[in-house]
C-alpha cells in the first residue's frame, strides 16, 4: 500500500508532494508507522531526485517511461536513504506495487534492474564525487556522475540534486565550492527551529529536557539496586541554542516536541530564525496598525500581535485562512488581528497602516531542504512570474503605508531578482522612500536553519 501510494504521488505531478503525504495517508487511514515511511520515501526521492535519474539511466535497459521510473525511484530512494528498509522487502513492495499498478508484464523487467544496482552497490565512499552517493552510505565502482571538475553544473544537478540553472546562479554569486556547499546542506531533512513564545530559548531547552532527565535519574536508580548494574540509557535529544535568545533547534525526529505541553499550550511553536528576525525588523509597537500581506500560515502575525499592535492579515484562499486563524488560536493572539480573503489589497478599499509587512511568494530557495520540491519549480519562466507578482504586491502595500509608516519585504529566497534587485527598481520609481535596513540570511550547518532576505523601507 505504502509503495503504491508512494507512485500515485509522484505521478500525480504534484508541485508539493510532501504535501500530498497527509492527504492520502488521512484519505486511507495509513497508520503513523506507514505514514511516517510514505513521507521518507517521498521526501528521499524528491531531495535526490536527480541522483536517481542519473542512477536509473545508468542501470536501466532502454528508456523507461515515466510511470516505470516513478517505481524505481521509489525503490532506490529506499536502497540509498532509507536504511532501515529491509532491501529484499523493499524489492518485494516495489515489483508488488508495479503488478498492481502497470501489470504483470512489467515486473520481471522492474526486478532484474533492482537486483543488478543492489548487486553493484558498495557501502562507504572512496572519495570519487563520480562515484559516491551523496547523503548516503553508499558508492558504485564506476562513475554514476558527471566529473565536477570537467563538469560542475551537471555534476551538481545530478549528484546534488540541484537544478544547473539555478547551480550557475549561487556560483555566480558565491563561488563553486561555497554553492556546493550549499547544495550539500540542501540534501539533508533540517532540524526543527522552534520560537520560545513564553520565555526563553534556554527555558524552553530546559523543560523540553526535564522528563528525559527524570527518566534518566529512574533509571540509574533502577540500575543501583541491580546487582553489576546495567548499560540500559536513556537517549537525550540534542538541542542547541543559537544567537536569538527565543529560538532553539532542536532534532527533526524529535516528535516530543508536538506532544509537549510546551507547544500545545502555545507556549512554543515552530518558526526559522530568519523567519523570526524578518517579523522583528517590522519594529511594530502597541497601538499601531499593521497589514500582513501573504499572512499564512501566521507565524510573523503573531509575532506583530504579540506586540499588542491591530493586525490585519490578508491572503488569498479560505484554507489558507483557516490555516492562520489555528495558528493564532493556539498561540493565544486571535483577538488582535482581523482576517481578510483578498488577493493583495483589493478588498481593503482606501485603508492605510502605520506599517505593512509582505511576506511575499518566492521561489524558496533559501528553504530547499524543508520544502525540496521547489528546487524541481524553479526556472527562468517562472522566475519571471514570480518577479511581475512580486512588484504588482510591493507597488499595492506602498499604497497602503500612511506618511513616516513602514514596508517590510520578505522572501525565503537567496535570490537576488527577487530582493535586492525587486526593492532596487521601486526605490528608482517611487519617490518618499528611503531603505532603512536590510539583511541576506543564507544557511548552513553554521548559520540559521532557514535562508532569506528581510528588509524595512521608510515612507516620509
Amino acid at each position: 500500500m505504502v509503495r503504491q501510494l508512494a507512485w500515485e504521488i509522484l505521478r500525480s505531478g504534484s508541485p508539493a508532494p510532501l504535501r500530498e503525504v497527509d492527504i492520502a495517508s488521512a484519505q486511507v487511514g495509513l497508520e503513523a508507522r506507514d505514514r511516517g515511511l510514505l513521507r521518507r520515501i517521498i521526501g528521499s526521492e524528491v531531495r535526490h531526485r536527480g541522483a536517481l535519474r542519473a542512477i536509473v539511466n545508468q542501470f536501466a535497459r532502454g528508456k523507461p517511461k515515466a510511470g516505470l521510473r516513478a517505481h524505481l525511484h521509489i525503490a532506490f530512494a529506499q536502497f540509498f536513504w532509507c536504511d532501515r528498509v529491509p532491501p529484499r522487502a523493499a524489492v518485494s513492495e516495489v515489483v508488488d506495487a508495479t503488478r498492481r499498478t502497470l501489470g504483470a508484464s512489467k515486473t520481471t523487467y522492474v526486478n532484474a534492474i533492482l537486483r543488478t544496482v543492489l548487486r553493484s552497490r558498495l557501502p562507504g565512499h572512496i572519495d570519487d564525487p563520480r562515484c559516491d552517493i551523496p547523503d548516503s552510505a553508499w558508492h558504485f565502482p564506476l562513475p554514476i556522475f558527471n566529473d565536477p571538475v570537467e563538469h560542475p553544473l551537471l555534476w551538481a544537478e545530478d549528484a546534488l540534486s540541484i537544478p544547473s540553472h539555478l547551480m550557475k546562479r549561487w556560483t555566480n554569486r558565491m563561488g563553486q565550492e561555497r554553492a556546493f556547499e550549499l547544495g550539500h546542506y540542501f540534501l539533508e531533512e533540517p532540524n526543527l527551529s522552534l520560537r520560545a513564545i513564553d520565555g526563553t530559548a534556554a527555558s524552553l531547552k530546559a523543560e523540553l529536557l526535564a522528563p528525559f532527565l527524570a527518566q534518566q535519574e529512574e533509571l540509574a536508580s533502577a540500575n543501583e539496586a541491580i546487582e553489576g548494574g546495567t548499560q540500559t540509557e536513556v537517549h537525550m535529544p540534542e538541542l542547541r541554542l543559537t544567537e536569538h535568545p527565543s529560538i532553539l533547534i532542536a532534532p527533526r525526529a524529535f516528535t516530543e516536541v508536538f506532544d509537549s505541553p510546551v507547544f500545545q499550550e502555545g507556549r512554543a511553536t515552530v518558526q526559522g530564525e530568519t523567519a523570526l528576525r524578518a517579523a522583528e525588523l517590522c519594529g511594530a509597537q502597541a497601538g499601531q496598525t499593521w497589514l500582513d500581506l501573504c499572512a499564512a500560515p501566521g507565524g510573523k502575525t503573531a509575532v506583530l500581535a504579540a506586540t499588542g499592535a491591530k493586525v490585519t492579515a490578508v491572503d488569498v484562499s479560505e484554507s489558507k485562512l483557516t490555516r492562520l486563524a489555528e495558528t493564532l488560536e493556539r498561540l493565544g493572539v486571535s483577538d488582535a488581528v482581523e482576517l481578510v480573503e483578498s488577493d493583495g489589497t483589493a478588498a481593503l478599499a482606501d485603508r492605510t497602516f502605520d506599517g505593512v509587512l509582505v511576506d511575499a511568494p518566492c521561489s524558496n530557495t533559501g528553504v530547499l531542504g524543508a520544502r525540496p520540491g521547489a528546487r524541481w519549480r524553479f526556472g527562468p519562466s517562472t522566475q519571471k512570474e514570480l518577479a511581475t507578482l512580486q512588484a504588482r504586491l510591493l507597488n499595492e502595500a506602498a499604497e497602503r503605508v500612511a506618511p513616516g509608516g513602514a514596508l517590510v519585504w520578505s522572501t525565503c529566497s537567496l535570490e537576488t531578482d527577487e530582493n535586492q534587485q525587486q526593492l532596487k527598481q521601486f526605490l528608482e520609481t517611487h519617490e518618499g522612500w528611503t531603505e532603512e535596513e536590510s539583511h541576506e540570511y543564507v544557511p548552513g550547518k553554521d548559520g540559521p536553519t532557514d535562508g532569506g532576505f528581510s528588509a524595512r523601507l521608510r515612507r516620509a
